[in-house]
């Protein structure tokens, strides 16, 4: 079983995954919610657990935030076959082992809003992460740390990582929303008007450009302490909305900065193809990041 040298076959590859699971588990999978004093409400998320977790009771594992992206939830690995895929990637020794975490993040792009009412950010930094990791065997420091995410979900893990270096040794993203100025972004092909009401809910009604500015991850790439973080990021260069011009221009940005960092611009658009076909990629820069190399388990 090799299902991850089928070149050019990745939507394939994704459907055969979602329906059929290897000889034998290799991981599991534990989704629960939290109780957020800050949102008023419960938010769901799933753990995704190594080979060895329940077997070694004492071993503590490097840990990866996961966020998805718009009207995806945080069973986004479960229902996508990614976690089959995953489980591959461990099975081929592939991949060392660490959690994979993937709280729901809403429509809200994992910032505070600007009127204040839904604050992500805060509940994600002073409740989710101290709750993930009391809860669960992870290792300490931000060197087995890392967060990772797709489209919308890659602008929150972007963010998150250039505001608080600290907090995070290594950042990855597929197709990113980066958009170098408001409002050239499309959603689908729902036109400008919903796109721009979507981010309305977070960025402003209509959105406040000098709001969206001060969180935009190129605007924080400018300025940021990167010096230690390890950043990966790809994009399709067909991409729907346009995300490849943003992609490029944080390549050059990190560039002129002289940041170390991996970017590819691949052939592909804004879909689940593209993402399939690159997250192993991702998966195993952040292994690699957490000291654990491709097969060292």
């Amino acid at each position: 079983m090799n299902r991850l040298k089928r070149a050019g076959v990745a939507a394939l590859v994704f459907l055969c995954l979602a329906f059929a699971r290897p000889a034998h588990a290799t991981g599991r999978a534990e989704c629960l919610s939290l109780r957020s004093q800050i949102l008023g409400h419960a938010v769901a998320y799933c753990v995704l657990l190594p080979p060895g977790y329940d077997g070694e009771n004492t071993r503590r594992y490097p840990v990866l935030y996961f966020l998805h992206g718009l009207g995806d939830n945080e069973q986004m690995f479960l229902h996508s076959g990614a976690w089959n895929l995953t489980e591959d990637l461990w099975e081929q020794h592939q991949l060392g082992e660490f959690l994979i975490v993937t709280p729901a993040g809403d429509s809200n792009f994992y910032i505070n809003s600007r009127d204040g009412r839904r604050r992500y950010e805060d509940f994600f930094l002073q409740e989710f992460l101290p709750f993930i990791e009391n809860r669960y065997r992870t290792r300490a420091g931000h060197a087995f740390r890392g967060i990772a995410g797709i489209s919308m979900g890659g602008y929150g893990a972007l963010r998150l990582a250039f505001r608080h270096p600290e907090l995070f040794g290594s950042v990855s993203a597929h197709s990113a929303a980066l958009i170098e100025k408001l409002p050239a972004v499309a959603l689908a092909d729902s036109g400008q008007t919903a796109s721009l009401r979507i981010l309305g809910d977070v960025f402003g009604s209509p959105p406040d450009r000098a709001f969206w500015e001060r969180n935009n991850p190129l605007t924080l790439a400018r300025t940021a302490h990167l010096a230690g973080l390890k950043i990966y990021f790809d994009c399709g260069s067909e991409d729907n909305f346009g995300f490849h011009a943003g992609a490029k221009a944080l390549n050059n940005l990190l560039a002129s900065r002289r940041i170390p960092h991996e970017f590819h611009l691949y052939p592909g658009g804004h879909n689940w193809p593209y993402f399939a076909e690159h997250l192993p990629a991702s998966l195993q820069f952040h292994s690699r990041a957490f000291g654990l190399g491709p097969s060292n388990h």
